[in-house]
């Protein structure tokens, strides 16, 4: 069951309270130390290794970075939390396993929610010795560093009240209340007193353009980086835009309504980010900036890609940017037919088969 499809009056449901839960309990940023998930998690849900790397699944064993076996090869899907699989109903709905049964090879998640393209690229640094022999390495990502590129510049002065409210920053965690030692009066007057909703915070953020070109800036020469580090792995690599619900759409499903205005009444830091460049002139001219910088690195753009989906009217999202079960796998199919990857099931065929673990 989806999150749209149990969406009750702008509460927060089971399955997203799941990923709240987990994410908090990862919150914790320490001096050179890249914020990862909280380790070893386990949950119906989502369950993390020893490095706090979501698993994925394949031919009924799960795998990771921390839990490769002896597979001879892996491939990898890095980026957000949109390649991390928020809103999956469990490891093996997210888009990694489904890359896995479609293309007949390991996909390991390399991705952890929050990241922006130079913070997935110090991942990949971290963690590159683990990996083994890369196949292909599909970089499904973009909206985190668009949002980092106002969280920079609002958080540079230090002194803002809002803070902790910036601090918060994440794609799905709901601003946490902030509180300070309170005394046993006003726990009881909190308790006596009927809640009243605190007004939104809101801010100056920079123009749009300026951040997007920033932003498109920054993924191009990360993509470059890549570029330079796997040139001698004989690895393929890809960027792939994600999608962004105003940028796919020009009509969005009921279910999908119905979500986005419940999360309209609670909105989220990383919307918030975001404001101003849901346009579609801007996403154009976003993506054609990342493409010229990135050089000679493929870049497609999933916004542009989505609707040759036979599903792409049904509910997708379950809000403007991560997937029910049926999203991933539309996203994991598109991925597999737009770089031929399914090609590489077939060829499998013919090898020596793999003893996995």
């Amino acid at each position: 069951m989806s999150l749209i499809d149990s969406a009750t009056d702008g509460q927060l449901l089971p399955l997203q309270l799941d990923y709240q839960r987990f994410m908090q309990l990862g919150s914790r940023r320490l001096p050179q130390t890249l914020y990862m998930h909280e380790r070893g998690y386990r949950s119906d849900t989502i369950n993390t290794d020893a490095l706090g790397l979501r698993y994925s699944h394949w031919a009924g064993k799960r795998y990771s970075p921390a839990e490769r076996g002896n597979t001879a090869r892996v491939n990898l899907l890095v980026g957000g939390s949109t390649a991390f699989g928020i809103g999956a109903s469990g490891d093996d709905a997210t888009v990694a396993s489904h890359l896995s049964a479609l293309t007949g090879e390991v996909w390991l998640s390399l991705a952890g929610c929050g990241l922006s393209a130079t913070q997935e690229l110090l991942l990949f640094l971290t963690h590159q010795h683990r990996l083994g022999k890369i196949g292909h390495v599909v970089i499904l990502s973009g909206l985190n560093t668009l949002a980092q590129e106002a969280l920079s510049e609002l958080l540079a002065t230090g002194s803002d009240p809002r803070q902790a409210y910036l601090n918060s920053f994440n794609e799905t965690l709901q601003a946490p209340p902030c509180k300070g030692v309170e005394s046993l009066w006003q726990r009881l007057r909190q308790a006596l007193v009927p809640h009243r909703e605190q007004p939104a915070l809101s801010w100056s953020l920079p123009p749009a353009d300026k951040r997007l070109m920033r932003a498109a800036d920054c993924i191009g020469r990360t993509l470059r980086q890549w570029d330079r580090l796997l040139a001698d792995s004989h690895a393929t690599l890809t960027f792939i835009l994600q999608p962004l619900l105003p940028w796919c759409r020009e009509t969005v499903p009921a279910a999908e309504q119905a979500r986005l205005d419940a999360l309209q009444q609670q909105p989220v830091p990383f919307d918030q980010l975001l404001a101003g460049v849901f346009d579609a002139e801007r996403h154009s001219a976003f993506f054609r900036r990342i493409k010229n910088e990135a050089d000679s690195v493929a870049c497609y753009d999933m916004n542009c890609m989505l609707d040759s989906s036979p599903v792409f009217a049904q509910s997708l999202f379950v809000d403007r940017l991560h997937f029910n079960d049926l999203g991933n796998n539309t996203l994991a199919k598109v991925i597999t037919a737009k770089l031929g990857l399914a090609q590489d099931k077939q060829r499998l065929r013919k090898l020596t088969p793999i003893k996995l673990v």
